[in-house]
This record gives structure tokens, C-alpha cells and sequence, in this order.
């Protein structure tokens, strides 16, 4: 069963999360059409992104999907992993090229150092006008030099946008996807500020220190067998820490035939007549789950006319 254990350590500005996504993850893999199955070095990136955006969003209780994606110029065009408020996620992966076996991330989306990483807030409840939040950053470092794994680009990403000091240990395989998050508390005022902090600050600082580096000492290897209490307590069995009641994060897609009824419409009637002739149908195919939606030639005549005008009969199908 896939779980998500969040923690504090008592008297210090450190909190801390677990992910495990084991039946979720493999319902996600599952949903592959035969003989279109994840490269294995793409399904674990895949796998380290959807661990982390549930950590990130169980983080800051957002409202809405948070989204999170890698694209760039490599064979791998772009990987998503989105996860809604209670913790349901989907993610897929578009490739349009071979990845040689052991290929890091730079060798998979950027080979030319246009890879970026985008993290974006779509509130559940709109505001009229009101925008999804998005911030982008490119997969390399203060030095410019490109950063190998998502772990380190999210690090980075949360300390230049956020000022919080973060550790993401992340790792995946054909069963699970796991994370373990370390992230220093804020502090009030302008304690997170570079330049600000003073001497209480810079102890506080020490204190993640530490915790941060006993995280990754946590193996791939562990990180992938062992359960949740065992990692906890072979980390840090000389602090106290409190747990709270475990989540459970599971796959679930937000396709429907609604939506993609909205998509033709704003295709326009032109383009999807020319589909319609040519095919005798419109199919759509959602990337997440698989699942096919067809619209005949009654049910596109239905989309393009008014509430109210609509005529009975058509045949439209749900596929699974």
C-alpha cells in the first residue's frame, strides 16, 4: 500500500516526509500500452518525479494540482507528474528517441542545455482573471554546470524560490518510487535571507546541516526495500522524532469525456470536420490512463451546438 509519513524532530526547525508509491506507482506503469513500456532509465525518472511532487505537495497543502515537469532537447521530450490535493496523482512521458542504457538526466532531456524544470500551482477554485502559478528554472547549478539528478534540480529550485534549505533523496524501479524530504523550517522576519542570518540563525542552520546529512547517507537500495520505520530509525535513532498519521497517495487520472469534449471545441468545428471525414471518427487518447474516448459524427455535431439544440442519439464511446 503506498503511504506518505510526515515528522517533526522535537527542539529542532527540521521537518521531514517519506514516500513510498508501490501499488500506485505500478498501477501507473501498468497503464502502458503493450510493447510502448518506459525505457527502464525513463521510468525511473519518471518514478523520482511523481515521488517528489507528492512530497512537494503534501509539503505545502496547496489547493489545487501542483504539476511538475522536465522537458529540454534530449530524446525525452518532456515528463509530468501531477498530484491534486488529496494526494492522487498520474504522470507520463513523452520520448521521441532511444536512451542509451544508464543515461542521466542531462543525457535524457539536456543534451544542449536547454532542459528546464517547471513546477506549476493551478488553484482548484479560480478567481476570475486569475492565472496558474509557474516557475521555471534550467537544470544546472550556481556554476552552470548541469545538474545530474532531479533531486539536486529541486533542491535548487526550493532554495532560490522558496529560501528554504532542502535534502530530497528520490529513487525508483519497476515497483515503487520512494522520497524521503528534509527541509529546514523558516524563520521569522528574514532569518532565510542570505546576508541575514544571525548568530541563532546560522545554529538553527547547523541543526538542518546535520539531519541533511544523515539523510543521504540513505542508499538507493534502502530507500527501495526498506519500510518506513526501519529507515527512520536507521537514520536518526539518536533523535527524537514525532510522526503523524500516514497518508496514502494513489494513482487516479482527471481525464473525462468533458474535457476532452472541450479540447475538440476549442480545436474548432473545421478541424475536427476534417477528422471526422477522414477517420469516420474522432478518438482520443488520454496519455496518463490510456483510456480512449470516441466521438461519431452526432456526437461532434452535438459539441458544436448550443445547450438546448442538441438532438438525441449519437454513439459515443468510453474505451478502457
Amino acid at each position: 500500500m503506498s503511504e506518505l509519513h510526515k515528522f517533526l524532530f522535537e527542539g529542532l526547525p527540521v521537518r521531514g516526509m517519506l514516500v513510498r508509491l508501490t501499488d500506485a506507482w505500478r498501477e501507473v506503469l501498468a497503464r502502458r500500452e503493450p510493447g510502448h513500456e518506459y525505457p527502464p532509465e525513463l521510468r525511473d525518472l519518471l518514478g523520482q518525479m511523481s515521488a517528489a511532487a507528492v512530497l512537494m505537495q503534501a509539503n505545502i497543502k496547496f489547493n489545487g494540482a501542483l504539476v511538475l515537469q522536465v522537458f529540454g532537447d534530449g530524446p525525452v521530450k518532456l515528463a509530468v507528474a501531477e498530484v491534486q490535493p488529496d494526494l492522487s496523482f498520474r504522470a507520463t512521458a513523452k520520448c521521441v528517441g532511444p536512451i542509451e542504457p544508464g543515461a542521466t538526466l542531462e543525457a535524457m532531456v539536456n543534451v544542449q542545455g536547454r532542459g528546464r524544470c517547471a513546477i506549476t500551482l493551478d488553484p482548484k477554485d479560480k478567481l476570475p482573471g486569475q492565472q496558474p502559478y509557474q516557475g521555471v528554472v534550467p537544470l544546472h547549478g550556481d556554476q552552470r554546470e548541469p545538474l545530474q539528478k532531479v533531486s539536486e534540480v529541486l533542491e535548487h529550485y526550493m532554495l532560490q524560490s522558496e529560501q528554504l534549505d532542502t535534502r530530497l533523496v528520490l529513487a525508483a524501479n519497476g515497483d515503487m518510487a520512494a522520497g524521503l524530504l528534509i527541509q529546514r523550517l523558516p524563520v521569522e522576519g528574514e532569518g532565510n535571507l542570505e546576508g541575514k542570518r544571525n548568530e541563532d540563525d546560522i545554529g538553527l542552520s547547523d541543526a538542518f546541516n546535520r539531519i541533511s546529512m544523515l539523510a543521504a547517507t540513505l542508499t538507493t537500495e534502502e530507500l527501495l526495500t526498506l519500510d518506513a520505520d526501519t529507515v527512520l530509525r536507521r537514520l536518526f535513532w539518536e533523535e527524537t522524532v514525532t510522526r503523524f498519521e500516514p497518508q496514502k497517495p494513489r494513482f487516479a487520472c482527471t481525464c473525462s469525456r468533458e474535457r476532452v469534449g472541450q479540447m475538440l471545441r476549442g480545436l474548432g468545428r473545421d478541424e475536427v470536420d476534417g477528422v471526422l471525414a477522414e477517420r469516420g471518427e474522432v478518438e482520443i487518447g488520454c496519455d496518463f490512463c490510456g483510456r480512449h474516448y470516441r466521438f461519431d459524427a452526432v456526437d461532434v455535431g452535438a459539441l458544436f451546438t448550443p445547450p438546448g439544440h442538441q438532438p438525441e442519439g449519437g454513439t459515443a464511446t468510453t474505451l478502457q
